[in-house]
């Protein structure tokens, strides 16, 4: 499986579709996607790009070990019903806040916040389960 072609075209695509899963991700609120599909597809590029380039390129390319992005993710996604407790709400109740960012009117959701920690937590325990069931083919 790692002709040349498939290991020339392969980063491209991993980064290609890793803008695609962001995007997913930021229009998840308001129309069909989110942070489990953004997350998934973001997963795919990752074992697109580990069986193109090997298991060491990936590690290599995200830094952190997998397990601790998902770790992560869930610590943002319990932050995101924090709000709600201290507003004597309901937790995970929406709360929002409107910022101006240089005359631009930009609304921060609770909603997306918990996006952003599902998004993290699918990407480190899928991206987890494909290196480490590559690391075993390779052996």
């Amino acid at each position: 499986m790692r002709t040349i072609i498939f290991r020339t075209i392969a980063p491209y695509l991993a980064a290609l579709m890793i803008l695609f899963s962001i995007f997913v991700l930021l229009r998840g609120h308001n129309e069909p996607g989110g942070g489990f599909i953004g997350g998934l597809i973001a997963a795919s590029a990752l074992a697109i790009y580990g069986i193109a380039c090997g298991v060491a390129a990936v590690r290599r390319a995200i830094v952190v070990h997998p397990m601790s992005l998902a770790a992560f993710g869930l610590f943002i996604g319990t932050l995101a019903g924090l709000p709600s407790l201290i507003f004597k709400q309901s937790y995970m109740t929406t709360q929002f806040a409107a910022l101006n960012v240089f005359g631009t009117q930009v609304d921060l959701l609770t909603p997306m916040l918990f996006d952003l920690g599902v998004y993290f937590v699918v990407v480190g325990a899928i991206a987890s389960i494909a290196l480490a069931l590559e690391e075993r083919e390779s052996d």
